[in-house]
């Protein structure tokens, strides 16, 4: 009998500590991300229209497919626990990001070389055409208005980069070369 007892003991005890061991290696530390004052209100909006507006009109939305009846053939409720399950992602990511944002002071970055918030105009060596980007935080990349992630190839490729230097950039379309013209602060 009680041997019995400190067996069922025991394994409570291990699975206990091997728990908490898996927990504590699968944890990530949040990677900083360096944001304008703009780009993290804006994130912190997102989240706040996630956590209000979303999440009611998503749980309104299977509380209707329930009242259908039958869950095991309810398309309805399943598209629904779906759109839950991506919105809590897009949540849990949102505040883990913000969680670890810092707002770049851009008084303390070196105006003559590209870093992030620096407007780079280069030219293509190839065809000598032209163009202006601004580099930003992954989180505030918008092609269409010229901002362009540090972390993408071309981004990347410009950051720590002078006026007259060169930036060899390995794109899907092959190896682009770029010169830098022009560094200037938004």
């Amino acid at each position: 009998m009680w041997q019995r007892f400190f067996i069922v003991k025991f394994v409570k005890f291990f699975h206990s500590a091997a728990t908490r061991h898996s927990a504590a290696t699968h944890m990530e530390t949040p990677e900083i991300t360096y944001l304008t004052k703009e780009g993290l209100q804006k994130l912190r909006d997102e989240l706040q229209f996630m956590r209000s507006k979303e999440r009611a009109r998503i749980a309104e939305a299977i509380a209707e497919a329930r009242a259908q009846g039958d869950l095991s053939e309810n398309a309805e409720y399943d598209a629904a626990k779906e759109e839950q399950g991506h919105l809590e992602s897009r949540i849990a990511r949102l505040e883990s990001t913000i969680s670890s944002a810092r707002v770049v002071d851009e008084s303390q970055i070196d105006s003559s070389k590209a870093y992030i918030l620096s407007k780079v105009s280069v030219r293509n060596t190839a065809n000598n055409m032209e163009q202006t980007f601004t580099l930003v935080a992954p989180e505030e990349a918008d092609l269409a208005s010229g901002k362009i992630s540090v972390k993408s190839p071309v981004g990347s490729g410009l950051l720590g980069k002078s006026v007259g230097d060169t930036a060899d950039i390995k794109v899907p379309a092959g190896t682009v070369t770029f010169e830098i013209i022009d560094i200037s602060r938004q």
